[in-house]
């Protein structure tokens, strides 16, 4: 072989070893990209004038700026990942009866649409995966689980297969979270198991190691100060339920508490820009770090 084939295949090499299609298996060269670290959560999407939980709602709660966005999942009767708050279908369809007991096929056939305005007449029940291919890789995404062992488990197969990792969070109770851990340790969870305290609450957030709590407004108390502290100390991160004030959201913010879900985001987010130069100096600093 002549130093000139010689030459011409070893550049050969080196331009298809740059190559993605040839990188060695498992090498990631690209970082995540850096996630808010205080903000405001859209509590269904952007329910304001869009219908809860579907893909029109996402979008404009995408579009308006939201740090967060928090939806439901369910499992079909035929085991597919959809996205609904209730166990019936009534409230938020043309549909009735109970989620559960209707194949996707089925779910597909109603208008969840019409019932917020005629402008969503024909919107359909989304699944996570349909939610998940339209979701930017920057914004945090608080994926409520409504179900236990089998919901937790297919849909922390899908955060992994769809390389979510760095932005999902499975708020979950108990059972689901056991079998979330077995499928990827890495899933940040929020605890949603209740209990008869806040107290009681924290200390099991703590002991079963959860990234996220989610404090509750109709909990809130004297000592709601003492109770962030003690969980920041403890680098647990900190979502609220709710506000639909600007004033209320700020003092949620100044007191440590890092998302806070509200039903009216356009408010809270123009208050959020308008109020926030010492929080995006935070963005712009750190993240909130995986545990």
């Amino acid at each position: 072989m002549t130093n000139h084939y010689k030459y011409l295949i070893l550049m050969m090499m080196a331009v298809l070893g740059s190559s993605p299609l040839f990188a060695q298996k498992g090498t990631n060269r690209t970082e995540p990209p850096k996630l808010p670290s205080k903000g405001i959560c859209a509590h269904r999407g952007a329910v304001e004038k869009h219908p809860e939980n579907t893909i029109a709602a996402f979008k404009e709660a995408i579009r308006l700026g939201a740090q967060m966005i928090e939806f439901d999942v369910r499992l079909s009767k035929d085991k597919q990942l959809v996205i609904m708050h209730d166990t019936l279908v009534d409230r938020t369809t043309n549909g009735s009866g109970y989620l559960h007991e209707m194949t996707l096929r089925e779910l597909k056939r109603l208008d969840a649409g019409s019932w917020k305005s005629i402008q969503f007449k024909g919107e359909k029940i989304p699944t996570l995966q349909e939610v998940l291919e339209i979701m930017p890789d920057s914004i945090w995404l608080n994926i409520h689980l409504k179900g236990g062992k089998k919901l937790g488990r297919k849909t922390a197969k899908l955060i992994v297969a769809e390389k979510r990792l760095h932005q999902a969070i499975l708020a979950c109770e108990k059972d689901a979270a056991k079998k979330v851990r077995k499928v990827n340790a890495a899933i940040k969870m929020c605890n949603m198991e209740r209990s008869s305290s806040r107290q009681k609450y924290i200390d099991e957030t703590l002991a079963e190691r959860f990234a996220f709590i989610q404090l509750k407004k109709s909990r809130e108390n004297d000592s709601l100060a003492i109770d962030i502290a003690r969980l920041k100390k403890n680098g647990v991160h900190i979502n609220y339920v709710q506000a639909e004030t600007p004033n209320h959201m700020r003092q949620l913010l100044d007191q440590g508490i890092d998302f806070v879900l509200t039903d009216h985001l356009t408010l809270l987010l123009d208050a959020f820009s308008n109020n926030n130069q010492s929080y995006s100096s935070q963005n712009k600093n750190s993240t909130l770090n995986p545990q």
